[in-house]
């Protein structure tokens, strides 16, 4: 009954949603009409839709997703590129109902264009403050990322420069990503660079246990205490041997954000009744609904709400409290999180009045 009343719901339903966005990669969240303008740019590269993004029904390995990136970057190698797909992604996600999004990417310096990672961000703030000025439903900020598969030293040189923009982008630069293939290098290498990061007051979210087997390095780096997780798959799978892992999250209550379609297109979880979002959900932990590429994985946050929905067999409060309670761990300020939660106060009256 509740399967047939959430297909029943789509897609107006998921789509009028109000929506809090927190785990979006910039450049994976470019979607197929933003890449073609890329494309028309850029034809000497030769790069096809194929090549970065995953059709419904199709699947990748880890590591074929993370070798898609390095096509996506050929695309994106000027500041005008990064301004563009900025804006574009930005109006997308506020098209799909997205009130409050924090967008994350790792800067990257172009030699053949001159970009530095300093422009990279400056960049992605023009993007953010020209969507500001025309007016879109959209609270957006971003979180400055690092790429682990480029070792220490370039973690600090990024930990700095989140620091620099932090007090200088007026709360638009709130926080640091820990991301990037999860087979390379170990969490023990980017702790010293993570605690400055804490010290210099940026919000700390970290992808975390993505591949099975990570037990010491995420016991290493929840040590940290981080603000959120991405994504956690393998956090609950090994039984007692991570029990405390476990734990160790509920106790300190570590906010966790889960992207359904992402993990079944990587293939990092075998179907979606067995998403992990299962066991965390039952638990009464938080969990936050969210897309991690939206453009590679050819996805939308209705969407990802709309399967778990359906999979997890969720009614519309249910639905509703759980895109309420993400407002709760959002990294901005207490006065955001007030307007944000009186937005949705309004908006709920008037979205469940329309369906009724």
């Amino acid at each position: 009954m509740a399967e047939a009343a959430a297909t029943g719901r789509a897609p107006r339903f998921f789509q009028r949603l109000p929506k809090v966005e927190l785990h979006a990669h910039l450049n994976g969240s470019i979607s197929s009409a933003t890449m073609k303008k890329l494309m028309a740019q850029k034809p000497h590269l030769r790069i096809g839709e194929e090549m970065v993004a995953i059709d419904k029904g199709a699947k990748r390995t880890l590591e074929e997703c993370f070798q898609m990136f390095q096509f996506i970057h050929q695309m994106t190698s000027r500041p005008e590129d990064i301004l563009m797909v900025t804006k574009d992604v930005i109006r997308e996600f506020a098209a799909d109902g997205v009130k409050y999004l924090e967008l994350r990417s790792t800067p990257r310096e172009e030699k053949s264009s001159g970009m530095t990672k300093r422009t990279y961000v400056e960049a992605v703030l023009e993007g953010i403050k020209q969507c500001q000025e025309e007016g879109l439903d959209i609270d957006v900020r971003f979180l400055v990322s690092v790429d682990r598969s480029k070792g220490a030293v370039a973690a600090k040189e990024i930990v700095k420069l989140a620091g620099d923009f932090l007090l200088s982008s007026d709360g638009v630069v709130l926080g640091l990503d820990l991301s990037g293939n999860p087979k390379v290098g170990h969490g023990q290498d980017f702790l010293e660079p993570l605690l400055e990061a804490k010290k210099a007051g940026l919000k700390l979210t970290l992808h975390l246990s993505e591949i099975p087997n990570q037990e010491d390095e995420t016991r290493l780096l929840l040590g940290l205490c981080p603000d959120r997780i991405g994504h956690g798959t393998f956090l609950q799978t090994s039984e007692l041997a991570t029990q405390d892992l476990v734990d160790l999250v509920r106790r300190n209550r570590i906010p966790l954000e889960l992207c359904l379609t992402s993990n079944l297109k990587a293939e990092t979880v075998p179907s979606k009744a067995q998403h992990h979002f299962g066991f965390w959900y039952r638990l009464g932990h938080p969990v936050v609904l969210c897309t991690d590429d939206k453009g590679v994985f050819a996805t939308e946050l209705s969407r990802e709400y709309q399967l778990v929905a359906e999979t997890f067999q969720l009614s519309d409060e249910q639905i509703w409290a759980l895109s309420s309670e993400a407002i709760d761990h959002v990294f901005a300020c207490g006065h955001t999180k007030s307007k944000l939660k009186e937005r949705w106060q309004t908006l709920k009256s008037v979205l469940l009045e329309e369906l009724r």
